[in-house]
């Protein structure tokens, strides 16, 4: 038997730490913690984040896509 695990999905709940939009990226520190960031300031800090990370979960791509209908 296969499992396939995904990452956890950011929500609307998530919040970035820098500005407090939505966060698209979570970053898990290779000392612990996690960092979370929405699609602006995770470009703007990207290379600074990379040396410190232990995993990114960029879900930017989600900012593009279209809006599923809702079937009753």
């Amino acid at each position: 038997m296969n499992l396939t695990l995904e990452a956890p999905r950011l929500t609307a709940r998530d919040r970035c730490d820098r500005c407090g939009a939505q966060a698209y990226v979570k970053v898990l520190l290779d000392a612990g913690g996690e960092l979370m960031f929405c699609a602006h300031h995770a470009r703007a800090h990207g290379d600074a984040l990379q040396s410190v990370a232990a995993e990114v979960i960029d879900e930017t791509e989600r900012l593009h896509e279209k809006p599923q209908p809702v079937e009753d």
